[in-house]
């Protein structure tokens, strides 16, 4: 299934939905009214016979007119986890780039993970505010995101797969100047609505093996991305148990696991967005996350 978070035309509240396959948002709530007043976060944390419910509810509702659809977790239990030069070739792109600060690692020997605070999450279909970068380096990054199912505290790697309740997209957009300036990732990265998420949580029951996944991005329909999730440096089991060594995973959690070469710092010279442009992200099954540079 294909999860959303959605608001009707006029409302404010968050309602849970899927999408059907032609994209098409169905009222879950509408056939399991025990789903009014849940959040994606309850969702993610109840046990797998919800997601039986859910199932049978979609051959029934309805669709929704007038939908808008949300990130799947517009609110995220704590910072969006990110891990940074975790594909083969876009490490030596970034070590060739002048923005690695330094490091003496081109592929790096642990995880590297830094986070976004909730306050950059923005839906598909929103603007990413350019402005808030000064620099004029404003860069993409398209990414697999893992959401959390069922939470603990050091997870291992063999079991790690259990604790996933799904997949979604995330384009980490990047300040890059800022990140070069600090050092410390998060406030080139971490700025108000660089966190576009979405459209949907593909649940991952319908997932049995997520390197057969593919992420593609296009920056105003030319492609500049593409690579199997089976590229990954470290991979998604190895990032739970990191992730989870010392710190307590929760249900809704997202790890965006890296992004594939083809960013802006990779061509010389940069080629950095600015206003008007747009980044459309697809990974296979889930959908496209799509947003303008405003």
């Amino acid at each position: 299934m294909r999860l959303v978070t959605f608001k009707r035309a006029g409302r404010v509240q968050y309602e849970i939905g899927a999408l059907d396959a032609a994209g098409a948002v169905l009222d879950l709530g509408a056939v399991e009214p025990a789903l009014r007043g849940e959040t994606m976060l309850d969702i993610a944390g109840a046990e797998p016979a919800m997601l039986e419910k859910l199932r049978a509810a979609m051959a029934k509702a309805p669709k929704v007119e007038g939908a808008k659809l949300c990130a799947p977790i517009p609110r995220t239990p704590k910072n969006v986890f990110c891990v940074g030069k975790n594909y083969h070739e876009h490490a030596k792109e970034f070590a060739g780039s002048g923005f690695d600060g330094g490091a003496k690692d081109v592929v790096p020997p642990y995880p590297v993970v830094f986070s976004k605070p909730h306050t950059a999450i923005i839906a598909t279909g929103e603007p990413i505010n350019g402005d808030l970068d000064p620099t004029g380096g404003l860069d993409y990054e398209g990414e697999l995101g893992v959401v959390i199912g069922h939470g603990g505290r050091g997870i291992a790697k063999a079991d790690a797969l259990k604790h996933v309740f799904g997949y979604t997209i995330v384009n980490d957009v990047t300040a890059r100047h800022l990140q070069k300036r600090h050092s410390q990732w998060i406030l080139g990265k971490g700025l108000d609505t660089f966190c576009p998420m979405g459209p949907a949580i593909l649940t991952a029951d319908e997932v049995p093996d997520p390197t057969k996944l593919v992420l593609t991005t296009w920056v105003n329909g030319e492609q500049r991305q593409k690579a199997p999730v089976a590229d990954l440096i470290f991979d998604i089991p190895t990032l739970i148990e990191a992730i989870s060594a010392a710190i307590t995973l929760e249900p809704g959690d997202v790890i965006a696991t890296g992004t594939p070469a083809g960013v802006g710092i990779g061509y010389n010279p940069p080629v950095f967005l600015k206003k008007g442009d747009v980044i459309r992200i697809e990974v296979t099954g889930i959908g496209v996350l799509e947003n303008a540079v405003a």
